[in-house]
């Protein structure tokens, strides 16, 4: 009875060491640094450092601005109150008529070339001014008005 007693402790305990070694295995694995769960733990803290490095770049940066833009909306106050007074003392100045701008009166020849022009202009049939033709731009020869 010893003898069985002793077989059955025996393999209860290769039984118990082979389980001790699957669970070692599988330990092994599941921490790898690069397939297992240790690897994502260790990605992921990387970039949580990463995520605080631009966090506290961002928040520098905007805080930056955030004085910036005081000081300028503060301009833009004190520019506002000066522009409010002089607006109010504007209003103590007396009105004065402006003068009109006289008319400008054209030459003859100026005249002239325009109704040269409106008429060359009217002239001209509809399907032709559709199409473009040629040159675009055509250079006068105003040597002519100079003369007279």
């Amino acid at each position: 009875m010893e003898l069985i007693a002793d077989i059955l402790l025996a393999a209860g305990a290769m039984g118990a060491g082979f389980y001790c070694l699957v669970l070692s295995r599988r330990l092994k694995k599941f921490n790898d640094l690069e397939k297992g769960v240790g690897g994502a733990v260790a990605v992921l803290s990387a970039q949580v450092d990463d995520l605080n490095k631009s966090l506290l770049a961002a928040r520098q940066v905007s805080d930056g601005s955030s004085k910036a833009l005081d000081q300028l909306t503060g301009r833009a106050e004190s520019v506002a109150q000066r522009l409010e007074l002089m607006m109010a003392s504007m209003h103590d100045m007396p009105d004065v008529p402006v003068p009109a701008p006289e008319p400008q009166v054209e030459a003859p020849a100026q005249t002239e070339e325009n109704d040269a022009l409106a008429a060359a202009y009217e002239a001209k049939p509809e399907e032709d001014s559709a199409k473009p033709a040629g040159l675009m731009f055509v250079r006068h020869n105003r040597s002519k008005d100079r003369v007279a």
